[in-house]
């Protein structure tokens, strides 16, 4: 089942990305603070995935009244290549869309090559146009990788 992510789903949604072999964990963004922050601004288009009690997969979505993210999408390693990953990828979308937001886009650390190849095989364009730039406001928010 998919569903939209509430604040109550946290806890799962954590265990699940410490599960996830190469996923980068940020000390404050990631944060059930932070995450429920995320959460509030972007109450309908991020969303879980369930088998029974169990959250198998999620994606953090929102936007900014333009554009769409994705952040996070993941789904656990012994459910994947079941279609998982393209429902919720379509729940988000459509919940975008219903925003009014015509475009969505994520990034991908080039080291997923699991990521990079599903998202290129379900239709997503790979920008070779593009830079990605960031600045960080905060030195305090710290990624964690998990190995």
């Amino acid at each position: 089942m998919i569903r939209v992510m509430m604040p109550e789903d946290y806890d799962k949604v954590y265990r699940l990305w410490c599960g996830i072999k190469g996923f980068g964990i940020r000390s404050m963004d990631d944060s059930k603070e932070g995450v429920e922050k995320f959460l509030k601004r972007n109450p309908t288009t991020s969303v879980v995935a369930l088998d029974k009690e169990d959250i198998i997969g999620a994606i953090l979505c929102g936007h900014d009244g333009r554009r769409g993210c994705f952040y996070h999408v993941c789904v656990k390693e012994s459910y994947r290549k079941h279609g998982i990953g393209k429902k919720m990828a379509a729940f988000a979308m459509q919940a975008l869309r219903e925003e009014g937001i015509n475009k969505v886009s994520l990034i991908a650390f080039k080291s997923n090559r699991v990521g990079n190849r599903f998202w290129r095989k379900v239709g997503w364009t790979f920008r070779e146009d593009l830079n990605y730039y960031d600045f960080t406001l905060n030195e305090e928010n710290i990624t964690r990788f998990i190995e």
